[in-house]
């Protein structure tokens, strides 16, 4: 206990500063591990969930990468997003949704922490950062899925690849300077963007020749990238 002293003319008394409560860590809340939440650790390739599974909890990507599909009726499949550390999914369980509409995969050695539905609901109410947090990522992901459909609705398959890489590398977060992507294959950029993997190896060839990307032990994307996003 700190007892502060405080002097004044003609008196003098004393007064017990009182404790200041510790704020709510929301990310030390999510690199941890207890009873409703669990960190399991996959392989590369290892599947999370598969589509039609119960959707039991949220996701949260400590390190790695994920990879999210969807198959049709008559089984073509689709990527739909490629997540990395930081990232959520398996949200869809907060609003009622029973099972997984889709597959999860490791694209490299992945930890991930598991939140049950009960646990992250009630984190939600009582941990404004976490929840504040939350919501932050949802919205910006919902942003996210409108520009990639005006983007694969009005763009040339170039500049949907520009766009693609560029958001891979999480272009704009200074929290991430290293701008290298690990386990992300031609297919994939082929399958995301809506074009062939012959296409996608044809404008990766002529980006890596305008000094725009290269390889070093992983592929890394250079701000200039940015010019045939904005080019008309």
């Amino acid at each position: 206990m700190v007892m502060k002293v405080i002097v004044n003319p003609g008196k003098t008394k004393s007064k017990i500063k009182p404790k200041k409560s510790r704020a709510f860590n929301a990310q030390s809340f999510l690199d941890s591990a207890g009873v409703a939440r669990k960190v399991v650790r996959y392989r590369r390739l290892e599947k999370v969930y598969a589509q039609g599974d119960p959707n039991t909890g949220v996701k949260y990507i400590q390190e790695g990468g994920v990879k999210l599909t969807v198959v049709n009726e008559a089984g073509k499949e689709a990527v739909v997003a490629i997540l990395g550390p930081g990232d959520f999914f398996g949200e869809g369980c907060l609003a009622g949704q029973q099972i997984c509409m889709g597959t999860a995969t490791a694209i490299t050695p992945t930890s991930i922490l598991s939140i049950e539905k009960k646990e992250m609901l009630r984190m939600l109410r009582a941990e404004r950062t976490l929840s504040d947090r939350f919501l932050s990522y949802i919205l910006s992901r919902n942003i996210r899925i409108e520009q990639d459909l005006i983007d694969q609705l009005f763009n040339s398959s170039e500049k949907r690849l520009a766009r693609t890489l560029l958001l891979l590398a999480r272009y704009g977060d200074e929290s991430l300077p290293k701008k290298i992507l690990v386990g992300v294959s031609q297919e994939m950029l082929a399958e995301m963007i809506g074009t062939t993997r012959p296409r996608v190896n044809f404008f990766m060839n002529k980006f890596r020749k305008l000094g725009f990307i290269h390889y070093n032990g992983g592929l890394q994307i250079h701000k200039s990238l940015l010019s045939v996003v904005l080019h008309d």
